[in-house]
């Protein structure tokens, strides 16, 4: 059988040698590889001085030099180690198994519940739809909260950004979002995050019903960069997989700004030059590419996508939210100033906007939704003054109607985690109290 095997090859499949690299730089996570023919987005393999290999993507060259990044930590290299490509994997396979499951960013499990397979490809990045055959966004999606439910009513492939700073609520607001939005599919990247929250994430957020229907993909903030933005594209691609087969995702990613950090992170080891707060150019051209690969496509499946956004510093013009707010379809804003006097979730209806409410709440819902923002907006106007006496009843009547309604607006907006406010009840509830 062996001598029939060999006699069916020819001298020319012999391969007469192998091309190999030489490491010649390290600096940071940036290698440098000499002697061997890369092309950019290339895998290749890095000989460690244990002698075993470590795995890197080509991201860069000048000259004759190619510029690799590992997807691990670089450990144990030394000068003149071994660079080769690494051999052809194929593309990861896709099917109902992946749900249930937690992977990271090259799509290996992380549960140790068996290796991941499946019958269609998996694109390696998502999918570009032509903006004219794109299903409108038409209907609306219950997400389970009263405040964003009543006054930002979202719709089923709406892209909208949770703006916050540090410490504000912002996990746990997903989390009330993961589990009473309806979805055949959920997806969920956790990119750049601390380590401990993926486990609460799975255990308090999905539980062992959200997590049969939900796939994971996990990138802590220990990971390298490149990591972190293989991630944020892999849950986008196997958000849009099942869209296409015709569900409907929602896909929740924590955080965007990360996923920008990672990126500036590698912009700038390559060397290009910081513009904006230390973020080069080329972030504020990929953060709308990413953006516009979710959404709805050509078919029925909808996909609707929730994106963390961190202020740093409770900064609102930011960057980095400065250029989610203008490419995601609505905005999200929580308010310390709510958080400290125990208002949750801490959603300031003021500042937040769902851009899409037009098309998929009734007429006299937004009509319902404008008037308490008014009463809102009202009652701020001259809540300084009531604790020192300068407000008088009676000078203006929808001044006195505004603080009259507010602790009702309170209790309508202010939700418990556990609890689930559907959208015809949170519709139903804004419309007596307006109408009081």
């Amino acid at each position: 059988m062996l001598r029939e095997a060999l006699g069916s090859l020819e001298l020319s499949d012999v391969p007469l040698a192998s091309v190999t690299g030489r490491l010649v730089g390290a600096s940071g996570l940036l290698l440098e590889s000499v002697g061997c023919p890369l092309q950019t987005g290339q895998r290749c393999l890095i000989e460690t001085a244990g002698g075993s290999w470590l795995q890197a993507q080509v991201v860069g060259f000048k000259r004759e030099v190619s510029y690799l990044m590992p997807f691990k930590q670089p450990v144990g290299l030394a000068t003149g180690a071994r660079v080769k490509p690494a051999p052809e994997q194929g593309q990861l396979m896709i099917g109902p198994s992946w749900l249930g499951r937690i992977v990271n960013g090259l799509g290996e499990p992380l549960d140790g519940k068996g290796r991941l397979g499946g019958s269609h490809p998996l694109a390696e990045h998502p999918p570009r739809i032509n903006p004219l055959r794109k299903h409108p966004v038409d209907t609306p999606l219950d997400v389970g909260v009263r405040a964003i439910n009543a006054t930002l009513t979202i719709g089923r492939g709406q892209r909208v950004g949770l703006f916050a700073g540090s410490g504000v609520g912002k996990s746990v607001l997903l989390g009330m979002i993961t589990r009473h939005t309806e979805a055949d599919v959920v997806v969920v990247g956790l990119i750049g995050e601390r380590g401990r929250e993926v486990r609460e994430f799975v255990e308090h957020a999905l539980g062992e019903a959200g997590l049969a229907k939900a796939v994971l993909v996990v990138a802590p903030a220990d990971e390298s960069p490149l990591m972190r933005l293989k991630a944020t594209e892999l849950c986008h691609a196997i958000a849009a997989h099942y869209r296409d087969e015709g569900q409907n995702v929602l896909l929740l990613v924590d955080s965007l700004t990360r996923y920008a950090m990672a990126r500036r992170e590698v912009a700038l080891a390559l060397g290009e030059p910081p513009a904006t707060r230390g973020y080069p150019p080329s972030v504020f051209g990929l953060l709308p590419a990413l953006a516009e690969s979710a959404g709805n496509g050509e078919g029925e499946g909808s996909m609707s996508a929730i994106y963390t956004v961190l202020a740093e510093g409770d900064d609102q013009q930011d960057p980095v939210v400065d250029t989610a707010r203008a490419i995601l379809d609505g905005h999200i804003v929580l308010s310390r100033e709510l958080a400290e006097r125990g208002h949750y979730p801490a959603i300031d209806i003021g500042r937040s906007v769902s851009r899409c409410m037009g098309q998929v709440a009734p007429r006299p819902v937004r009509e319902h939704a404008r008037a308490l923002r008014g009463l809102w907006a009202r009652y701020h106007e001259v809540r300084a003054l009531i604790p020192l006496g300068g407000y008088v009843a009676g000078a203006d009547a929808q001044t006195d109607r505004a603080v009259s309604a507010m602790p009702a607006i309170d209790a309508l907006l202010c939700q418990d985690a556990g609890e689930a406010g559907s959208l015809d009840a949170s519709w139903q509830a804004m419309a007596q109290l307006v109408g009081a």
